[in-house]
């Protein structure tokens, strides 16, 4: 059995992991602080002997006995991250240094959950993991942005000076149940203010574009990228080929939750992208993997978590 920590695994994508590694076999240590993690999402497993919750932040040093460490811990909501950006910046560098530390010494893989934004408001389309990128540095999503960033400059370090075995992934735009409700993300408040009959709140024109990716995918390329040989360090985008607009994607909300709801245009957010689709020719190649579940099936789950969490009073 082996002992596998997920920092952040009491979020939206680390509670989910949580599962499917005790599913696997494993002995599965939550390390979480809960600064935008949710005791909920990891409740039913605290019954579990397997399964071990570590309230602390990943900001402190750890001393640990691990044989795999994924780490998940970032505020990745643009409200929080940029109400909190000192804590969201810190999290993302101190926190990978203290976990590669742990790795070090462990001798064990780690993976970095890293992100789409680390490309900016790409000049490329769709993004190959050799772009750059395009990232303001000194803007109000640099605290992200810029932690993400430099978390992949410190785990490659660490793979050259110290040959730590890590793992780069780069997620694309998520989404699925346990979503927080206050994230401020865009499928989960399109999805909650259908629900409640209020009008859609579209930043910008609704033209800029992002390509979705159900939470059981992603879940599955992580597992698939930890499995591989040391050599396949990545950075490996993981996410969907298929693009869509945020128009279509309220559009496809109304429809599926029958609401009469209308759209409303708000001022752009700064620094917002204006296209986001990730190349995968690296995913499919090293981890044959590819996403399985459509957009339509994924809403549909994602609404039917929506709809239970809800006051039935308060649905349509």
């Amino acid at each position: 059995m082996k002992r596998v920590l997920v920092s952040g695994g009491a979020g939206f994508l680390g509670s989910h992991l949580c599962d499917r590694l005790l599913l696997e076999g494993n002995y599965v240590l939550c390390m979480d602080n809960f600064f935008s993690g949710n005791k909920q999402n990891i409740e039913k497993q605290l019954e579990n002997r397997n399964f071990e919750l570590i309230q602390e932040d990943v900001r402190k040093p750890l001393t640990l006995q691990v044989d795999e460490i994924y780490n998940l811990a970032c505020p990745a909501s643009p409200q929080l991250y940029q109400k909190y950006p000192i804590e969201t910046f810190t999290t993302s560098i101190l926190g990978a240094m203290n976990l590669l530390e742990l790795a070090k010494v462990n001798r064990s893989k780690i993976l970095q959950a890293s992100t789409s934004e680390v490309y900016g408001n790409p000049e490329i389309h769709p993004q190959p993991e050799s772009y750059f990128g395009n990232v303001n540095p000194i803007g109000p999503r640099a605290c992200y942005d810029e932690g993400k960033r430099g978390a992949e400059t410190l785990f490659f370090d660490y793979f050259r000076m110290h040959e730590v075995p890590i793992k780069v992934m780069r997620i694309f735009n998520t989404y699925g149940p346990r979503m927080s409700a206050k994230d401020g993300r865009v499928v989960s408040s399109l999805i909650q203010q259908a629900l409640k009959g209020e009008d859609l709140s579209i930043l910008g024109d609704g033209y800029q574009t992002r390509s979705f990716c159900y939470v059981e995918d992603t879940i599955e390329a992580m597992i698939r990228l930890m499995k591989t040989p040391k050599n396949i360090t990545g950075p490996i985008n993981i996410g969907n080929s298929n693009e869509c607009s945020i128009r279509e994607l309220a559009h496809l909300i109304l429809e599926l939750t029958q609401s009469k709801s209308k759209l409303i245009f708000l001022p752009s957010s700064p620094d917002d992208p204006k296209q986001r689709k990730p190349e995968l020719l690296r995913a499919k190649k090293e981890l044959n993997w590819e996403p399985r579940i459509s957009l339509k099936e994924g809403l549909q789950k994602t609404i039917a978590y929506f709809e239970a969490s809800l006051n039935p009073s308060e649905t349509l």
